[in-house]
Formats: structure tokens, sequence, C-alpha cells
């Protein structure tokens, strides 16, 4: 059961509940119908705006058509208008145009290119409208004229302007790279910038508008008269530099050398036919001096002249690099190889035409058996190999036959020095016996000389030589070998000649009839032979092939000198020991006795006057040589003669004793220390 009072105050809460619910209902109704009522009235206002709407659609899209036709019939007429006045303007071009194309391009470029273009859009306009107008023929006229005037001026701007470049900036040039230490680099400015911009605005019109390509050749023909007359300057520079002191180099350079370095002259075997090769040159050029006063001779002008040529191939590279690059500004890419080609002709010709001269000239001399002219290709040739990746480089792209003109070149003067160098080992060997060319005193031989100093030559060219000797071993001058290879090449090309040389001086000695003589004549040979092999790197040379070959020449000059002294014993043997008369000292000498001692005192000093009168004129010209046969005569002669005169010069074997006991032992060996000086 639940109680009353809480069913009562339940009953009210249920009450409060349901009459708060019938207000929150009784609210809800009022605002929807409120709501209503506002829709009714937007979709009344809506409807209302709609119909308005379109009543001004009906108004205005008929004015909006009406404006847009207008607008369209204004653009129509402004077109029209336009177009009329564009038409017109090609009328006027010829009478606007005329008088600048007349007058040319010359310091106007701008304002002339300017003309020409309009000029051609009115030929095409014509061509295109109006073909049969007398206008046509107007404006074609004046594009000709304009393109001629563009033409010329090309050529008179490129004629003007290309000058051939200082032989002192060429030598700056070429010596820059290696030989100055400066942050500053040798470089050419071929045409000024303004005229270069004008030059390539020209060049561009006429092969874009101008349909025209005969400016190329223009280019490459005042380019190439420019290119050869600096080539040829650089030559007249070290003509009138040979027989001068002149400066070689520009100040600039001179100044940031350094060292002035000056070319090496090539030593030319010369003939010595009596003394050291020295002291034979010096006496010969002091000669000449005090006679004539110092002078170029025909070997100073030769070296000059290979000077010239060697500097004048580094010029051409350098030369036709730079015109290249002027060129590739100027020339249209598709033709730029071609132009190059024809423009470096005249100068490759050229100097192509001057190493074959050289060449021919040494074919001439080596026929006349003048083997020191093949000196002369080998600097050069020396320079051609070791400018031909430069070569290479500036002429790829160029045609085949232009390629091709170095490596013929170099085949020709490899071919001829190659003749050369077998031939001259061929005259080593042959070289004649005559009595005539043999030196009276004794000395080294003119062909001892020519072979040494000839082979000295070639230590400067080692590399050059054994390219010359391989293309004989192999049949191709271009086949790959080392260094090892290269060096026993040419160690058995410098052994053969000192063979020949070798065997052909015992032959020569046969000459003589004094045997003495000979073999003073082969000891100044070997002598001469080993200490110039020692004084230069041909000792290492020979010793790749031929162990201690100082050694065999000493033996040789020993063989020599032990044959020289056989010489005296006329002298030293009838005073000997062994040949002495034998006697008791102390008793009376017998006739026969006494005839003996005079007998062998007569022998003694008519031997050793006979042996100082004819050995006083031979010659021994080194020093050291010199001495040592001195020193071994007087110890083989006087300690003999001492023995001998101490014997005998107090015994009573004549009554003439100034007549046979002629020499003191220091008379004696003064006497000997005379030998070998004409002087005494």
């Amino acid at each position: 059961m639940i109680p009353t009072d809480d069913a009562s105050a339940r009953k009210r809460d249920i009450e409060e509940k349901l009459r708060q619910e019938q207000e929150t209902l009784s609210f809800i109704r009022e605002s929807l119908e409120k709501s209503d009522q506002l829709t009714k009235n937007m979709v009344s206002i809506l409807s209302s705006f709609e119909s308005r709407l379109m009543q001004l659609e009906n108004s205005i899209i008929p004015v909006h058509k009406q404006t847009e036709n207008l607008q369209r019939l204004q653009d129509n007429v402004d077109k029209t208008l336009s177009c009329l006045d564009h038409v017109i303007s090609y009328y006027h071009v010829a009478k606007d145009t005329e008088k600048i194309i007349k007058e040319g391009p010359a310091g106007r470029l701008e304002e002339s290119l300017s003309c020409m273009a309009r000029i051609q859009k009115a030929v095409e306009y014509f061509q295109d409208n109006n073909p049969d107008s007398p206008e046509l023929n107007r404006v074609k006229f004046l594009f000709e004229k304009g393109k001629e005037s563009l033409e010329s001026e090309f050529r008179n701007l490129l004629t003007r302007n290309s000058k051939a470049v200082p032989a002192i900036l060429i030598l700056d040039l070429i010596t820059g790279d290696d030989e100055i230490e400066t942050a500053d680099e040798v470089t050419l400015e071929h045409l000024p910038e303004n005229i270069l911009q004008d030059l390539i605005c020209i060049s561009m019109w006429l092969v874009e508008y101008g349909r025209n390509l005969d400016f190329m050749n223009v280019y490459y023909q005042i380019r190439s008269n420019q290119l050869d007359r600096s080539i040829k300057g650089l030559k007249e520079h070290f003509r009138k530099n040979s027989t001068s002191s002149g400066v070689l180099y520009s100040p600039a350079i001179q100044n940031k050398r350094k060292d002035t370095p000056s070319k090496k002259p090539i030593k030319r075997p010369v003939y010595i036919p009596g003394h050291d090769h020295e002291l034979r040159v010096k006496h010969l050029s002091d000669t000449l001096n005090e006679k004539h006063g110092p002078a170029v001779g025909k070997e100073d002008m030769l070296d000059s002249e290979i000077d010239s040529y060697i500097h004048c191939i580094s010029a051409f590279v350098k030369l036709a690099q730079s015109e290249y690059q002027l060129l590739t500004e100027i020339i249209p890419e598709h033709h730029q190889k071609r132009t190059f080609d024809s423009l470096i002709q005249e100068a490759l010709d050229g100097l192509m035409l001057e190493g074959e001269s050289i060449v021919s000239a040494a074919r001439r001399a080596i026929m006349r058996h003048d083997y020191s002219a093949v000196l002369t290709i080998f600097p050069i040739l020396k320079h051609l190999k070791q400018m031909k990746p430069e070569f290479d480089q500036v002429l790829q792209g160029t045609a085949a036959s232009t390629k091709n003109k170095l490596p013929i070149l170099v085949t020709s003067m490899e071919t001829t020095g190659a003749k050369a160098l077998e031939e001259f080992a061929d005259s080593i060997k042959n070289d004649p016996d005559k009595e005539y060319n043999m030196p009276k005193d004794g000395t080294v031989h003119e062909l001892t000389s020519n072979a040494i100093l000839f082979l000295q030559q070639l230590l400067d060219f080692q590399e050059t030589a054994s390219a010359m000797l391989a293309s004989q071993e192999t049949g191709s001058s271009t086949s790959t070998y080392n260094s090892e290879f290269s060096r026993r090449l040419l160690s058995n090309y410098i052994c053969k000649i000192l063979g020949n040389l070798q065997l052909n001086l015992h032959s020569k000695a046969k000459v003589y009839e004094d045997t003495a003589l000979g073999a003073v004549f082969l000891l100044n040979n070997f002598n001469y032979i080993l200490k110039s092999l020692e004084k230069s790197e041909l000792i290492q040379l020979v010793a790749v092939t031929q162990k201690y070959p100082d050694k065999a020449y000493k033996g040789h000059i020993e063989e020599q000198l032990q044959t020289y002294q056989r010489s005296w014993l006329k002298v030293t043997t009838p005073i000997t020991e062994g040949n002495l008369p034998a006697f008791q000292p102390g008793t009376k000498l017998k006739d026969k006795e006494r005839q003996a001692i005079k007998d062998r005192f007569k022998a003694f000093n008519d031997g050793l006057e006979e042996l100082c009168k004819i050995q006083k004129s031979w010659a021994i010209p080194d020093k050291e040589q010199r001495d040592k046969i001195r020193h071994a005569q007087k110890e083989n002669v006087t300690v003999a003669y001492r023995v001998f005169w101490q014997r005998y010069s107090n015994v009573p074997f004549t009554k003439n004793i100034d007549k046979y006991i002629k020499y003191r032992v220091e008379q004696v060996e003064e006497m000997i220390e005379k030998l070998f000086d004409t002087s005494a």
C-alpha cells in the first residue's frame, strides 16, 4: 500500500509536468503558424521579383545585341583602315629608303639594315598581292642594290682592318706559353670590337635574308692574305736580325722573361787537319776576325733560316688557331670548316714548300757527300713532331689532303735523314786512304773530327734520329717503339760509326812509312775519340751495347803507345847491358873493345838525334798523353844511358872524347822533353 500523502504529491508533480508540456505544445503550434505565414509572404515576393526580372531581360537583350553589332562594325572599320595604312606604306618604302640605300651602310649599318628589312617585306607583299605592280620592280632593284652595298661594306671593313700581325707580337705569342712567368696572356685582336660586330651583323643578314654565300670567299681570301703576310713578316724579321743583334721579342715580354733564351746554333762537323778541334776552331775564328772583322757566315745564315722556319711553323699553328676563333664568330657554323680549309691553304702550302726545299737541299748535299747538311733536318723534324698534336687539332675538320701535308713532309724528312745516316756510316767505312790527306804530324784526322762532331749532334736529337733509324728497321715512320728500343737503336748506330772509324783509321795508319808515326796517329785519334765520348753522353749510349767502351779505347791507346816506344829501341838497344863490350877494369883496352864502345856511343847519339829531330815535328795535342809519353821515354832512355855513361865516361876508349860522349844524362832528358814541340 502506498501512503496517501505520497500519492497526492506524485499526482501533483504529474499534473505540473502535463501543464508545462501543454504550454510547450501550444508555443510550438503558434510558431508553426507564424512560419507558414512568413513562407507564404516570401514566396509571394520572389514570384513578384521573378516576374520583374523577366520583364527586364525582355527589354535589355535586344539593346545588347544591337550594341554588339555596332561594336563589331567599329572593329571592322578600324581593321580596314589599319590594313589600308599598311598597304599604303609599302608604296612609300622605295621613296623612304632609296636615299639611305644609295648612300650605303658605311657608318650607318643599323639604319641600313632596318631599311633593307622594310624593302624585303615590300618585295614579299607585292610578289604575293600585286606581282605586276611597277612598285615590285622598284623595291627589287633597291633590295639588290642594298645587298651589293652590304657585300661591298663587308669587303671594305675586312680589307681596311685586316693587318698583318707584327713579328714581335707573334714571337711573344709563340714563346709566351712556356717561357714567361706572368698572369697576363698574350692575345691577338685581329679586328676592333665595333668592326667585328658590324661584320657579324652583315654576315648574319647575308646568310638569312640575302641568300648569298659569296662573302665567305671574300672572307677567306682577305684573311688568307693577312695570315700569309704575317708569316712572311716573321721571316723578314729573322732575316734582318740574322746579321744584327736586334730585339727578337717585345720589351714587355723581354722584361718578364726569366732569362732570354738564345737558340743553340747547330755545330757543323768541320775538318781539322792538324790540331784539337776546339783550339783549331778558335784559331780559325780569330784569324778570320783579324782579317775581315766579325761576319755572319753561310752556316750562321743557315742556322738563322732553320730558326726562322721553326718559328714560322709555331707561328702558323698559333695564328691559325686565332683565325679559327675569329672565323667562328663571323662565318655560319655549317660553312666554318670549309672556309677555314681554304683560308689556311696559301700559308700552309708556303710552309710545306719551304720544308720540301730544305729537304731537297739536304738531298743535294748528301749526293755531294756533305752529310752535315742532314743536321738542318733534325731540329726541324723534331719541332714538327712536337707540333703535330697541335697541327692535328687545328686542322681537325679540314680536307684529308690538308691534313696529310704535314705527315708527308715528316715522312720525306725522315726518309732523307735515314738515308743520310746510312750513307754517312758507309762514308766513314770507305773513306779513301790518300797520302796527301793524311796529317804530316800524326794528329787527329779530319775524318775522326767529322764523325765525332756528327755523333755529338745526334745527342740533341736522340728521339728524332732513333725514329729515322726505326723507320729503316720497321719500314714505317709511325711504328711505335719504347724508349729502350729507341736508345738501343741509336747505340747500335753510334757503335757502327765508331767501328767503321776504327777500321778506317787502322787502314790509314798504314799510309805512314814510319810505323812510329802511324802509332802516334792512331794514339791521337783514339784518344780524341775517347775524350770526346767522355765529355758527352755518347759514352753512355755506346755502353748500352758495348760494356766498358772506355777500357777498350784505353787498351787501344796503350797498344799504340807500346808500338811507338819500340821506335826507341835503336837508341836503347846499343847501350843495354847485354850488348855492352866486356873488359877488365884497369887493363888496357884492345882496339876491338875501343871500337865497340865508340860504335855504341855513336849509335846512341845518331839514334837520339835522328828521333828527336823527326819526332819534334810530330804532334800530340793532348797534354796528358804528351807528358805521359815523354815521361815514359825519359824513364826508358835515361836509365839505360845513365848506366852506360857512368860505366864508360871515364874509360880511355878515345882521344876525342867530345866526339862520342856528346850528351850528359840531363841533356838527354831535355831533348826528350822537347819531343812533339815544333817551337823547340
